[in-house]
């Protein structure tokens, strides 16, 4: 929701200050790496009970979040790398972040509430492993009511508002889980009118069958066959001869080696021919 309505407004505000910093030295992996850094005191801020500080160093956390895709598009360093390096730190943020306040709510609270923050975290990990499943097969699944902007945002009226912070981890894990749903939905519909299929295996042919080949194949297969000698059926008969090629290559070795030995037959002073009689066996 955030990403579909006010995204090109903070793109309005956000590019100056990334045009700015580009004549520092700084790189978006630096503020991703600052972001992360900053969460660490944030959770020890949540955990030991110190919301306001915890609420002022929440919105620091979101501040670099905000400038590491600016700057990138700013300076021409957006890369998958960076995308992926953002994106884990923005997973450890938020797990430290509701691991912080289930923290909290064990030292103040009764019972199995503290496991309200968790399992927010978990269905918000839901909601990001099904955008990043659904781009690695090919789909698109942005959107839904409840995505990390909006998650940061209840966050911040968590600890601003502690006496309500109960109801609004529920409203929390709630849109959240709905928004899974609606990811889920959306790229199930996609699937469906795309009619796509896992791609088939791709197997190794030791044997040859006719017509199961491809053209690549066959024109592979003929390059291998002519490149040892292989000559085609309509041209293996020539000058009169019946001779297949390959006869015509035995005989040609046959008679080097007959020559070969003839040679070494005189060397050694033998000065017969070397032919055998009619009818004469081999000693």
């Amino acid at each position: 929701m955030f990403d579909g309505r006010f995204r090109a407004g903070v793109d309005r505000v956000t590019k100056p200050v990334a045009t700015a910093l580009l004549r520092t030295r700084l790189t978006p992996d630096h503020f991703t790496a600052f972001g992360l850094l900053l969460a660490l005191p944030t959770a020890w801020a949540i955990a030991t009970g110190r919301l306001g500080l915890g609420l002022g160093l929440l919105i620091g956390t979101a501040v670099p979040d905000l400038l590491d895709g600016a700057l990138a598009k700013a300076s021409g360093r957006s890369s998958v790398r960076g995308a992926f390096f953002d994106s884990v730190c923005d997973r450890v943020s938020d797990t430290l972040v509701l691991g912080a306040m289930a923290w909290y709510l064990m030292d103040t609270h009764r019972g199995h509430i503290a496991l309200l923050p968790v399992a927010a975290l978990g269905v918000s990990l839901l909601v990001s492993y099904e955008r990043a499943k659904a781009e690695a097969l090919g789909f698109s699944a942005k959107g839904g009511i409840m995505e990390r902007a909006e998650r940061i945002i209840v966050l911040c009226a968590c600890l601003a508002f502690s006496y309500f912070m109960i109801p609004l981890l529920w409203v929390l894990f709630g849109l959240t889980g709905f928004t899974a749903v609606q990811r889920f939905v959306k790229v199930w519909r996609q699937a469906n009118a795309a009619g796509q299929r896992p791609p088939p295996v791709e197997r190794r042919i030791f044997v040859r069958r006719p017509g199961y080949e491809t053209p690549a194949m066959a024109a592979r297969w003929k390059a291998w066959r002519e490149s040892n000698g292989w000559v085609p059926r309509s041209e293996r008969y020539t000058s009169g001869t019946h001779r297949s090629s390959a006869s015509l290559r035995w005989q040609e070795r046959r008679q080097t080696r007959m020559a070969r030995l003839a040679e070494q037959r005189s060397e050694a002073g033998y000065e017969a021919p070397l032919r055998r009689r009619p009818g004469a066996r081999r000693p």
